[in-house]
């Protein structure tokens, strides 16, 4: 079973030019946990799931901290959300950037990260 927050938007400042580090600019970043939630599902009960409060308080964290590459912040709050949320087996970030400094008219620019227990 997998569980996922949808589009946390959050304002940051991550970049290699030093003006993205200065102005920042708007991130999205969507969470897909996998684990085993059977139990969640028949009883009804927050400590058999994964409490995504808690995995929105994660990114929140970790995007306030500067980086140069999103494959950095991706990794951090995956991460971060093996080591302090409980039931997540396996995660999926993905952080897009929006609107990127490049020559042509873009959305977005987003990285993956895949991360287990394991």
């Amino acid at each position: 079973m997998t569980i996922r927050l949808n589009d946390i938007r959050l304002y940051a400042y991550h970049g290699v030019l030093e003006e993205e580090r200065t102005l920042g600019a708007w991130f999205r970043v969507q969470l897909t946990t996998r684990g085993d939630f059977v139990r969640a599902m028949e009883e009804d009960m927050l400590e058999a799931t994964v409490n995504y409060a808690e995995m929105a308080s994660v990114v929140k964290r970790e995007m306030a901290i500067p980086s140069r590459l999103l494959e950095h912040v991706a990794w951090r709050i995956g991460t971060s959300i093996l080591q302090e949320v409980n039931n997540v087996e396996e995660i999926e970030v993905t952080v897009h950037k929006e609107h990127p400094p490049v020559c042509v008219e873009c959305a977005s620019a987003s990285v993956t990260v895949r991360l287990d227990r394991k």
